[in-house]
């Protein structure tokens, strides 16, 4: 085990150094933006959303992406968050993330669930045989989208992780779906994005650009450098979790991480070796528009609206549906 220097370590990289609290800051903060530099993933100008939760994830990515505005004025922040009606959980992450927006003078713009489909997520549960995950995440991928498109963002960044990725490709290999491999990376999509009147298209013009900042980074380092930076001082996870598949992919996956370090990092290296032939195979799959809403869609009405509709015949009927979907 190597040292960094003659101060206190607070983490052991998966390489095996042990880094202090300022060196890992340094090491992760770098390693951030030489991920953006190296995927090409913000331009010199952009109006950039944050998808913020008020997570771990997506404070620290805040507070990296701001450093680079800070630095550079043509690329402007605001963050964009969804309440998706989770009692006892979003209300306590959405206070952290309006707190540290108000501090650094980002603008928030926040959406709900109950707003846009009559409905928090805890009643949706309620009237439909679903599990959460499935709904609660074609739901929040509608609202981001659309959302920020209506702010005029010329792309979004989300707070996913290393781990994030390596649980997806994964689950995208149990399922046998290499269709939705082909859309992982760095960049969220088959196709590069090309700005045009402050959208992105991605096969579709309605699809603002999704991109991965803290892509290579692990969850542990993500949260060593939260709790650092007293971005957080607990960690709250989604109640829904452990009732989701990719739960248990993780699970294994750190049983594999702790036995074999540097399992996570080869899963996604190598994914990356073989990700450009996957975006070549499937290149001619341009999304659809939905006829309902017009938001991307792989068939011509996308999940949302299918599951508003039987949101709509749940709530007529008063008794519960189960969806087809789940």
């Amino acid at each position: 085990m190597l040292n960094c220097c003659n101060e206190k370590p607070i983490i052991q990289l998966t390489a095996g150094e042990s880094l202090c609290k300022k060196h890992f800051i340094e090491y992760f903060e770098n390693k951030v933006f030489r991920t953006i530099t190296k995927f090409g993933l913000i331009g010199k100008q952009e109006n950039l959303g944050i998808a913020l939760s008020g997570g771990k994830d997506s404070l620290t990515l805040l507070k990296i992406l701001k450093k680079l505005s800070d630095k550079n004025k043509k690329i402007r922040l605001a963050a964009i968050a969804i309440n998706e009606g989770i009692e006892n959980y979003r209300d306590k992450t959405l206070e952290a993330a309006k707190s540290f927006c108000e501090k650094n003078n980002v603008p928030l713009h926040i959406y709900s669930y109950e707003e846009e489909f009559g409905m928090p997520l805890d009643n949706m549960l309620k009237v439909l045989d679903v599990k959460p995950c499935t709904i609660c995440g074609i739901f929040r991928r509608y609202l981001l989208n659309k959302k920020s498109r209506e702010l005029g963002f010329t792309k979004i960044a989300t707070g996913h992780n290393l781990d994030d990725e390596v649980q997806s490709i994964l689950m995208n290999q149990f399922k046998s779906n290499i269709r939705a491999s082909a859309r992982l990376g760095p960049k969220v999509g088959i196709k590069d994005a090309k700005t045009t009147s402050g959208t992105n298209s991605v096969g579709n013009r309605n699809f603002v650009q999704r991109i991965k900042p803290l892509y290579l980074c692990t969850e542990k380092e993500v949260a060593t450098y939260a709790f650092l930076n007293n971005l957080i001082d607990n960690y709250l996870e989604c109640p829904n979790v452990s009732k989701s598949y990719r739960a248990q992919v993780r699970d294994t996956l750190n049983e594999f991480e702790a036995k074999f370090p540097g399992t996570k990092y080869a899963i996604v290296n190598s994914f990356l070796q073989v990700l450009p032939d996957l975006k070549e195979r499937f290149k001619g799959e341009e999304a659809n528009c939905c006829k309902e809403c017009g938001e991307s869609a792989s068939k011509d009405k996308c999940n949302a609206c299918r599951f508003a509709e039987r949101l709509e015949k749940a709530k007529l009927a008063k008794a519960p549906i189960t969806s087809q979907l789940s």
